[in-house]
């Protein structure tokens, strides 16, 4: 598939998922992106359009392949999340399969208390 397909079918998608789903200060959106070396993870509240909390691959000890880096940082953001009083957020897999890193993430936010 050309560059340009894949990122435009990737933008269709994020946009309709970005219709159906809004994160507030109780309840924030997770948001992922995710790059060829690194993984980024956000709670964002869009009512006021700021975000709460970020973690990514670049704050945690690298160990291990991208996905296992990946759950850590689930793991990482989950952690500030329940130290900043939020138990509860929206997941945005921001146009992305839910598969591989992106599904590890979100496993990892749960483990770590996050409720989707």
């Amino acid at each position: 598939m050309a560059k340009g397909k894949r990122l435009s079918r990737r933008s269709r998608i994020r946009l309709s998922i970005r219709k159906r789903i809004t994160g507030t200060s109780e309840r924030p959106r997770l948001t992922v992106f995710r790059s060829n070396k690194a993984i980024y993870a956000q709670l964002i509240d869009d009512n006021e359009g700021r975000t709460l909390l970020a973690a990514s691959v670049k704050e945690i000890e690298a160990k291990g392949n991208k996905t296992e880096q990946s759950r850590e940082v689930g793991k990482k953001l989950a952690e500030k999340a329940i130290a900043a009083g939020i138990s509860q957020a929206v997941f945005d897999r921001n146009g992305y399969l839910y598969h591989g890193r992106v599904k590890s993430l979100a496993d990892g936010a749960r483990e770590g208390g996050l409720q989707f």
